[in-house]
């Protein structure tokens, strides 16, 4: 039985770790955690924010993400998107899922991420009307 997803492993072209350590820290306020030795040895960079881990792997013949990324939940979703676009982040708002308030970006190596927040029907949620 499921219970829970434990992380999502990105991929990163090798030695990319301090553009991803400048991004996930920096600009998404998340952590690096440890890595294992014997994993560290690999290269990449694990960050956590709460709950949530992702995972960034180097991969040789890297090539980003563009369909594929996770979705990242936020509370104060207007902040949120403000404190990357301060940070040099793009943001692109998209509200075509019903219920939600979310925008995409990308990390420094081109991964895309979904940020979203509920919200109720008419529209308003806890961060005020949608843009």
């Amino acid at each position: 039985m499921l219970t829970a997803v434990d992380h999502v492993q990105l991929a990163a072209p090798p030695g990319s770790e301090d553009a991803l350590r400048a991004y996930y820290e920096g600009v998404l306020g998340m952590t690096e955690l440890p890595k294992p030795p014997v994993l560290a040895a690999r290269g990449g960079c694990w960050f956590a924010a709460g709950a949530v881990q992702l995972h960034v792997g180097v991969e040789e013949d890297f090539r980003p993400a563009r369909k594929a990324h996770p979705g990242l939940r936020v509370t104060g979703i207007e902040e949120y998107a403000r404190r990357l676009r301060e940070r040099g982040a793009r943001v692109v708002w998209d509200g075509d899922l019903p219920g939600h308030r979310r925008f995409y970006s990308e990390d420094p190596v081109g991964n895309r991420l979904e940020f979203l927040e509920a919200h109720d029907p008419d529209g308003r949620g806890p961060s005020g009307p949608r843009p």
